[in-house]
């Protein structure tokens, strides 16, 4: 099983990818690029099928499941947002007009990763890409105990610990001299980490069975 997990960051993707005893990590300027590692499964940390309304079961789930750190979880990515306004006051002008929730400053900033994914998932759907949650990866690698932030100095501790025993040794070189000049931060090679490990074990799903389909067919379901 060749795993591979995606996580975005200003100047591209971090890629990771878990083959047997290999362990690989990548630095991408595009999606195109990441995802043309060989893989069987991928995971990202993006949305993958969106509502109109930005509403979606998995997002609620997943929120649930990571009280009290509910909103790690991001909600509300629509497409329109993005392919009709360059400006988050306009689209949430617009939201609001339409009687939906407003997008956050943090939403608003993925639009261009959001989209770019969505671009390259409904043009390859032949290829199995999931959406992952490397926050919900960490919760199950922790006993579901919750976690500092990934912020924190005790944070990013634990999450290195965790992904350890999940077999990523190789972690505390890959966050000094792999991801030296790459501009990638610690938390962009952590939940790249988490979610290659996703990939690797699809321990679980919100919400789990049948996956809803959003208007393109895309499945609307987050794996742990």
């Amino acid at each position: 099983m060749r795993a591979l997990g995606l996580d975005g960051f200003s100047k591209g993707w971090v890629a990771v990818l878990l083959d047997g005893d290999l362990r690989e990590i990548r630095f991408c300027r595009d999606i195109a690029g990441a995802l043309s590692i060989g893989f069987d499964r991928a995971a990202i940390d993006i949305p993958i099928g969106m509502t109109d309304d930005g509403e979606r079961t998995c997002d609620l789930l997943a929120r649930e499941r990571l009280r009290p750190h509910s909103s790690r979880v991001f909600t509300g990515a629509r497409r329109w947002l993005w392919t009709e306004f360059s400006d988050p006051d306009q689209a949430n002008r617009d939201a609001f007009q339409r009687g939906q929730k407003r997008v956050s400053r943090q939403l608003w900033h993925l639009g261009p990763k959001i989209m770019e994914s969505d671009a390259f998932v409904r043009a390859n759907r032949s290829h199995d890409i999931r959406e992952a949650h490397p926050e919900l990866v960490f919760l199950r690698l922790n006993d579901c105990k919750p976690l500092p932030s990934k912020k924190s100095e005790a944070g990013i501790r634990l999450r290195r610990l965790l992904l350890k025993r999940g077999g990523i040794r190789a972690i505390d070189r890959w966050l000094t001299d792999e991801r030296f000049g790459t501009g990638a931060k610690c938390d962009d090679v952590l939940d790249a980490c988490a979610v290659a490990i996703a990939a690797r074990d699809a321990a679980g799903c919100f919400p789990e069975g049948i996956a809803p389909r959003d208007a393109y067919g895309l499945p609307m379901q987050i794996w742990s």
